[in-house]
C-alpha cells in the first residue's frame, strides 16, 4: 500500500516502530525496572537520567544500523520496515544525531567518564555488529557474521547496558543484580533468534549460519523456548513476583511458537519487541 493512502494512525505507528522508538521505549523501560531493585536510591536524578541515557544510546545505536549506507542499495522486496527506512534515511540520522547529542551531555555532565574502560568496549561491540571490523577469511565482516554470535552479542549488550549501567550510576555491586542480569540475557536471546527466524531465507542464501539455518525453523524455536525457560527459572529464582514472571514468559512462548518468516513486519517490530515493554510493565504492576 503506498505511504501517501495510509491512514494517519498506521503512519504514526509506523514511525514509533521502524525508527526504533518503540525499541527503546522498552530498553528505557527494563532499565527502570532493574532500578526498582534499589528503590530508595532510584528515585534521584542519577535514576532518571539513566534512563533516558539508555533510551537515547539505543536510539543511536539502532538507527545508525538501519541507516547503514548498503542496507539503502538493497531492494526492500515485501518489507514494510525496510521501505519505510529506505524512505526516511534523513530523518533517522537526524534522530540518531539528537540522540547523541544527548548522550554525550549526560555522559560529561553525570561523571560517566570515569566508566570509559566499560562503556568504550560495550560501545565497539554495538558499533561492530553491522560494520565490516573483523578481518575473517580474506575479508572484512562485521561481528554479526560469526556464526551463532549474533543473538549472543545483542543479548549481552543489551543486559549490560539496561542492568549494568544501572548499577554503575547508583554505584551498586553488580554481584547484586546478577540474577537479573542472567534472566534478561536469556530472555533477549530467546526473542533474539525470533529475528533469526524473520531473516531465515536471507540470512541461508548469504551463508550466515545462524539457530534457523543450522537447525531450522522447529530446532531453532526449540532453543529459543529453552532460553526463555531460562529466563523464567532465574527470574522465579531471584524471588521477583510470580506474575510478574510466569505471564511474560507466557506471552513470549506464544509468540515464538507463532513465529514464522512469513509473518509481518508488525509481528515482529511491534509485538516480539514489544514483550520486552510487557516484562519490563509487570514488574510494576505485580
Amino acid at each position: 500500500m503506498p505511504a501517501a493512502s495510509r491512514a494517519l494512525p498506521l503512519r504514526l505507528l509506523d514511525a514509533l516502530l521502524y525508527s526504533s522508538v518503540w525499541l527503546a521505549t522498552a530498553a528505557a523501560a527494563q532499565t527502570a525496572a532493574t532500578l526498582r531493585l534499589w528503590p530508595a536510591s532510584s528515585q534521584g536524578v542519577a535514576g532518571l537520567h539513566t534512563v533516558v541515557l539508555v533510551f537515547a544510546a539505543t536510539l543511536l545505536t539502532y538507527n545508525l544500523d538501519a541507516a547503514l549506507p548498503f542496507k539503502h542499495s538493497q531492494p526492500p522486496g515485501t518489507s514494510g520496515r525496510k521501505a519505510w527506512q529506505q524512505r526516511h534515511r534523513p530523518a533517522m540520522l537526524g534522530l540518531a544525531g539528537t540522540a547523541a547529542l544527548t548522550g554525550a551531555y549526560l555522559l560529561l555532565t553525570d561523571g560517566w567518564v570515569h566508566f570509559l574502560p566499560i562503556l568504550l568496549p560495550l560501545a565497539a561491540l554495538a558499533i561492530g555488529y553491522s560494520w565490516p571490523v573483523l578481518p575473517w577469511r580474506g575479508r572484512w565482516r562485521a561481528i554479526r557474521e560469526v556464526p551463532l554470535l549474533k543473538v549472543f552479542l545483542i543479548a549481552g549488550v543489551w543486559a549490560a547496558v539496561t542492568v549494568g549501567l544501572p548499577a554503575l550510576a547508583l554505584h551498586r555491586p553488580l554481584a547484586s543484580a546478577l540474577g537479573l542480569l542472567g534472566q534478561r540475557f536469556c530472555l533477549v536471546v530467546a526473542l533474539a533468534i525470533v529475528f533469526d527466524i524473520r531473516d531465515y531465507s536471507r540470512d541461508g542464501a548469504v551463508a550466515l549460519r545462524t539457530f534457523p539455518v543450522l537447525l531450522g525453523i522447529n530446532g531453532a524455536k526449540l532453543v529459543s523456548l529453552s532460553f526463555l525457560a531460562a529466563a523464567m527459572a532465574l527470574g522465579l529464582g531471584r524471588e521477583a513476583s510470580p506474575l510478574a514472571v510466569v505471564l511474560p514468559t507466557a506471552l513470549c512462548a506464544a509468540v515464538i511458537i507463532a513465529a514464522q518468516e512469513r509473518r509481518g513486519d508488525y509481528f515482529f517490530a511491534l509485538v516480539t519487541d514489544g514483550l520486552l515493554l510487557v516484562q519490563a510493565a509487570a514488574y510494576f504492576i505485580f
